[in-house]
């Protein structure tokens, strides 16, 4: 044997030693995300010539920082948008509101479904299948808690009366749109008009269908109802779509369950300022139910219009939503 035939491994002597200073990235360009897929993120970018969508990764120094649609980034890299480049996403600027969940009301892990969008709307069908109640409640947790203006959208509203649902959120006062096939949209292109809005709702109740109204060339799939009543899953992700006349459109998944282990009571009070203030008084571990003795929200409702009884009792709904009154959803 001989020097050849030896393998030396080399010396660490010549490498580039460690530093814990880290790039600045004063190159970096501004960006929005628009979509999210299994560790790749599209993100549109300002181009000299326009928008463009730019395929990305998440840097190592974001650790585990999530990125999640409607996230405004800071990107490096290749951002021609030429389908074999990669650029990275090396900073998450702050968000502004987000909308989140839990798996169910035991898991712990809080995960962020949407970011920075001004509207919530919650799409539910008045009939075929019938309104998921608890869904409904826990979708407007989810938006006072997170920052969000919630708007439901009733469709199917041709084939039964909206009037039971409005009823049960009349404290609230909650904007709605009735919808149809043959209604217009002119009312929803309204109010979401120049703003980032996210449409959820469980499957089956027309969300697809509607936001490929809103969105010609969103071609988002849409199914039937099941014999059992229940929707289909149809859409697999969440994906940014802008309105022909201003504003952006966020479709999400079917989603059959909203976890809100990371919900308080406090949270959803803190959403009402008149209702928050009194509930400062309330004796230590109030729930704010009917049960709970020296509440200060009864004496509060009890000495003012029905108006305030109707937000105390929209309230205790939310309120049951998350746990804090009567069984979960």
């Amino acid at each position: 044997m001989d020097e050849d035939d030896v393998r030396v491994r080399p010396g660490r002597r010549g490498s580039r030693p460690r530093t814990r200073t880290r790039p600045t990235h004063d190159d970096a360009v501004p960006g929005l995300v628009i979509a999210v897929d299994r560790g790749r993120m599209q993100v549109r970018v300002e181009g000299p010539e326009g928008p463009v969508d730019v395929t990305t990764m998440r840097a190592r120094e974001l650790g585990k920082h999530g990125v999640v649609v409607g996230d405004r980034v800071r990107v490096v890299g290749d951002t021609s948008g030429r389908t074999d480049s990669l650029a990275r996403i090396v900073t998450i600027q702050e968000r502004t509101t987000s909308l989140r969940r839990t798996a169910d009301d035991t898991d712990p892990t809080e995960r962020v479904v949407v970011a920075n969008a001004d509207l919530l709307v919650i799409v539910t069908s008045v009939t075929d299948p019938d309104p998921a109640l608890g869904f409904l409640d826990r979708c407007l947790v989810a938006a006072y808690a997170g920052g969000l203006e919630p708007l439901l959208c009733l469709t199917k509203t041709d084939l039964a009366s909206a009037q039971p649902l409005l009823d049960r959120y009349s404290g609230l006062h909650l904007n709605a749109v009735p919808m149809s096939r043959e209604h217009p949209l002119d009312d929803l292109l309204g109010r979401i008009r120049d703003r980032m809005s996210v449409f959820v709702g469980q499957s089956g109740v027309g969300k697809s269908t509607l936001v490929n109204r809103l969105v010609p060339d969103a071609l988002r799939a849409t199914g039937d109802v099941s014999k059992i009543g229940k929707g289909r899953h149809t859409s697999s992700s969440a994906v940014l779509f802008d309105l022909p006349g201003g504003g952006t459109v966020i479709d999400t998944p079917g989603i059959r369950s909203f976890g809100l282990a990371h919900v308080s009571a406090g949270d959803v009070l803190s959403a009402f300022d008149e209702m928050a203030e009194v509930a400062a008084d309330c004796p230590p571990l109030c729930g704010h139910t009917a049960e709970d003795p020296d509440c200060a929200l009864d004496t509060w409702a009890a000495a003012g219009p029905q108006q305030r009884r109707d937000q105390l009792i929209a309230l205790r709904v939310l309120l049951a939503a998350v746990g804090q009154v009567g069984p979960g959803y």
